[in-house]
């Protein structure tokens, strides 16, 4: 079946054998990561997402039928899911990823419905309202927002390019939804581009007190792309933080094949032009800085940042010290990190230096390792640092 877009016919092939078509793309589109609140029921809603107008919360989407989707008919899915419009006519917000699941076959859409309906445990548990004041909390402007940014249709094979391309293309654009966190936003908070022909598409964003990095233009091989996106780590780099939790309860799931798919269809995506010449660190910082590497930080990631392999991350040419903005690796040099649990690894942690360094020391560190082994970001300012370590007390 040219050019293999279908979730369904994968779900029994090696890797996913033990779930049915329905949970393989529950698995692939993340469902729980959004609708699983921690401690609480399986996809029982509760989680909190933070908005510039005040705090929302994912629904219960088990077949409960009093406070979940169990009287929802097909249709009312299917609306749902592409158009962002539940059964009683309210519109959902596009916090709920449906621009990007407007792209999934009908055959997906259907074996999802069919998982959640049968094999998913009822939950009563009832719905939390938002915490957006009235009149701002009125749903009848979010039509609007649909007429201006919802782009509706099936995602359309490009005749150019191969299955495998394609395959993770109709894989990021539409259940992985991978542009909900790393394509920028705009004046609406409306994704700035939903496929390749944008240029800002999946470009990097800011998202809830982390920066998702651009994904245009990666120094990866294709191999360690899978395994990273497999395992959580590969030779030379490791994910935490939410990536860390895509890889835990989606990625992982995922046939060889399809990884392979989303790694051809990612490392085919050219950067944007970038002439902009970073300033570099004051000498006084790179030795502060270098000071305070050698003191925490050389002993894993060896002296010049080359890191250990399969186990402590390069830190020359990483995509997180060098990303645009600084953010995640603040927050990593302050509250520490950890690499995802999978079928194939226990987790590493590496510890949090909030509590021995200050808002300049720790600037200066990081300004260092933007600034060495070949690495060439922007510095990092003390007032940086301050913000996200407010964030994270918060």
């Amino acid at each position: 079946m040219k050019p293999l877009l279908i979730l369904t016919l994968l779900a029994t092939s090696a890797g996913a054998s033990a779930m049915s078509a329905g949970e393989y793309v529950a698995k692939a589109g993340d469902c729980s990561a959004c609708h699983t609140s921690p401690q609480g029921q399986a996809l029982a809603g509760g989680m909190r997402f933070a908005t510039p107008l005040g705090d929302i919360y994912a629904t219960n989407i088990t077949p409960d039928k009093k406070y979940g989707i169990g009287s929802y008919s097909f249709d009312d899915f299917d609306k749902a899911m592409r158009k962002g419009v539940a059964k009683d006519g309210h519109h959902l917000y596009p916090a709920m990823p449906y621009t990007s699941y407007a792209k999934m076959t009908p055959e997906d859409m259907r074996a999802l419905y069919d998982y959640l309906m049968t094999e998913v445990k009822p939950q009563a548990v009832e719905n939390k309202k938002s915490d957006i004041p009235w009149p701002l909390s009125m749903r009848w402007p979010l039509g609007i927002w649909n007429s201006l940014f919802l782009q509706e249709g099936i995602y359309q094979p490009q005749t150019e390019k191969g299955d495998e391309w394609n395959r993770g293309a109709y894989l990021v654009q539409g259940a992985g939804h991978c542009g909900a966190c790393h394509t920028p936003r705009g004046w609406a908070m409306q994704e700035q581009g939903m496929d390749q022909a944008e240029l800002r598409f999946l470009n990097g964003a800011e998202l809830d007190g982390w920066y998702a990095p651009s994904l245009r233009g990666l120094n990866v091989s294709k191999d360690d792309l899978v395994a990273l996106l497999k395992t959580g780590r590969s030779r030379h780099a490791a994910l935490s933080g939410p990536m860390g939790e895509v890889v835990t309860h989606s990625s992982q799931y995922l046939t060889d094949s399809d990884l392979n798919g989303i790694a051809t269809y990612l490392l085919s995506l050219e950067a944007l032009p970038n002439d902009a010449k970073p300033t570099k660190p004051a000498a006084g910082a790179m030795l502060s800085g270098a000071q305070t590497y050698a003191r925490y930080c050389s002993t894993c990631h060896t002296p010049k940042g080359e890191g250990v392999d399969f186990t402590i991350p390069r830190l020359a040419g990483n995509l997180t010290v060098n990303a645009d903005n600084p953010q995640t690796l603040i927050r990593v040099v302050l509250d520490g990190a950890q690499t995802p649990v999978t079928q194939q690894h226990m987790s590493y942690a590496m510890p949090g230096y909030g509590w021995a360094l200050n808002d300049q020391e720790a600037a200066d560190l990081m300004s260092y390792l933007r600034g060495s082994w070949g690495n060439k970001a922007e510095p990092v300012t003390a007032e940086q640092v301050g913000k996200v370590r407010a964030e994270i007390k918060k």
